[in-house]
């Protein structure tokens, strides 16, 4: 080898060297960030990150339980469209919700609209509880289905443990205790978003998997938790959950969000954050998934392949 070869050799070598050191300092410093925001709050905070098409990766208590709240309406969503797909049931059929369906206390969007209760479509009805989080509409498809075990198997027969479904949202919203009996983790919630959003299992039919995506990216609630500081205009397809706060504790159980953020480079990541056993006020628990919303912006904007 001569010394002219040598000397390229190792121009090659170090320059390997420092690009996986520049790479695994960045993925620290972003690491480092999320765990600096939440290091001074009164609350337990679950987040996982998939970006760079898979190639990174990263946690935080990424395996324990978190209550869903509405965030399983999402789930719910996704296997209501799988039995469309197989025509068990159609997005134009008409769903009665009656007047005793339509508890007062219940946030329902739709008993604003339809006090003494409606029949609408099954393609509204996801609408309704999807984008506008509708507890009604939640439990009009639990009922179509034949109640949340459904759901739970559904994902345990695909393959995607950690996830428990197990009550509705009238008996969640009328028992603080009852909400733990619907929980998932971190990792696995985002393993569901990647999923059925990459469908590469065909999961979903074309038609419903557009259907779906676009109706997650409609979603009203939570402006001040994924979206909350990101640039305006950015489109994030999401799912929030919260659980409200106890008056005896002061403890709020859940506030959360799990979505996929579109980049200005055409990218995209996937990112679920859980806020829970939380003493903090409701805005600093939606300013904590903000935040670590736009550290991963910062991060994946930026990032190159």
């Amino acid at each position: 080898m001569t010394n002219t070869t040598k000397s390229l050799s190792f121009v090659a070598l170090l320059f390997v060297c420092t690009t996986f050191q520049i790479f695994a300092q960045t993925t620290d410093s972003l690491r480092q960030n999320i765990q600096q925001i939440v290091s001074t709050k009164n609350a337990t905070v679950g987040v996982a990150i998939i970006g760079n098409n898979g190639k990174d990766t990263l946690s935080l208590n990424g395996e324990q339980h978190f209550p869903m709240q509405s965030v399983f309406k999402f789930h719910i969503a996704l296997v209501v469209l799988s039995q469309v797909d197989k025509g068990k049931f159609s997005l134009a059929q008409k769903v009665s919700i009656q007047g005793k369906d339509l508890l007062p206390g219940l946030y329902s969007p739709i008993r604003e609209k339809y006090p003494k209760g409606a029949k609408l479509t099954l393609r509204e009805i996801i609408e309704y509880t999807v984008s506008q989080s509708d507890n009604a509409g939640c439990d009009a498809l639990l009922r179509l289905l034949g109640g949340p075990q459904v759901v739970e198997d559904y994902f345990a027969k695909n393959n995607f443990k950690d996830i428990s479904i197990k009550i509705n949202e009238e008996v969640m919203q009328n028992n603080w205790d009852l909400q733990f009996q619907n929980w998932t983790t971190p990792k696995v919630a985002n393993q569901v978003l990647s999923s059925f959003y990459e469908n590469k299992n065909k999961a979903l039919s074309s038609a419903s998997h557009r259907f779906l995506w676009n109706v997650m990216k409609q979603t009203m609630t939570g402006k001040d938790r994924l979206k909350g500081q990101l640039p305006s205009g950015t489109v994030v397809a999401h799912k929030t959950g919260w659980s409200g706060t106890n008056k005896e504790t002061g403890i709020t159980a859940a506030v959360n969000d799990i979505g996929i953020v579109f980049l200005p480079n055409g990218q995209h990541f996937f990112i679920s954050v859980f806020v829970t056993n939380s003493k903090e006020d409701a805005t600093t628990n939606e300013k904590i998934i903000a935040d670590i919303a736009k550290a991963a912006w910062d991060y994946f904007a930026v990032r190159k392949n």
